[in-house]
């Protein structure tokens, strides 16, 4: 295949989809996500619009689920131009004292330990050439935000580490940080907010698109 290749896992809604339904004119999407009615629905819109997506419902959370997905990618196309990492767990906003032991294990699960596994997994595939895109939302030390606070921190600090490490030698590693968007995350974060003022993913990814394809972070 001539045509470039972008991996995005945390792509059946939100800024996942947008970004994938964005990308799709020049490149085959990737699709990773554990909604298999939202990606078959994804797929619908990229093959509209004259694109190409492979769809691969599976949960980051499995290391041997990403074993097989970055296996499957090497052995059909041996590349990766391009991986987005949108995937994310909004964990219940709570007092630090009041978080359940369910919601932290799940919020490292899918917010640090997927990202360490999959950085490793997928940095083969990049090469020197290709280029890892992280979307940070800072929230830590705010109030009720502990959980989703201390283990978006954590998958940041593995990506800001990856990124310097890598800055001579690639894949290049960018960070970006999206603005307030009207998507399901944030509707369970601030349920009674005001969305009109909000941002649309599919303009957020319109906005982002420059800075991910460029040379710029």
């Amino acid at each position: 295949m001539t045509q470039k290749l972008a991996l995005i896992t945390g792509a059946s809604r939100g800024l996942g989809a947008a970004l994938a339904e964005a990308l799709a004119p020049t490149h085959h999407i990737v699709a990773v996500a554990r909604t298999t009615g939202a990606l078959e629905e994804l797929d619908d819109r990229i093959k509209a619009a004259g694109g190409s997506a492979t769809l691969a419902p599976m949960d980051i959370t499995v290391p041997e689920a990403m074993a097989t997905l970055c296996r499957g990618i090497h052995d059909r196309w041996g590349r990766l131009d391009l991986w987005l990492h949108t995937a994310i767990h909004a964990a219940p906003l709570s007092p630090a004292n009041f978080v359940a032991a369910k919601d932290w294990d799940k919020s490292m699960a899918v917010n640090a330990k997927a990202t360490s596994v999959l950085i490793p997994y997928v940095a083969p595939l990049l090469g020197q050439t290709g280029k890892a895109v992280f979307f940070d939302d800072p929230r830590s030390g705010e109030k009720f935000f502990g959980a989703y606070g201390a283990t978006k921190a954590a998958q940041m600090s593995l990506a800001n580490s990856w990124q310097v490490e890598t800055a001579k030698t690639g894949p290049r590693v960018d960070i970006l940080t999206p603005a307030p968007m009207a998507t399901a995350v944030r509707a369970r974060f601030f349920p009674g907010e005001d969305r009109a003022p909000l941002a649309s993913p599919q303009d957020e990814a319109a906005r982002l698109l420059p800075q991910i394809l460029g040379d710029a972070s």
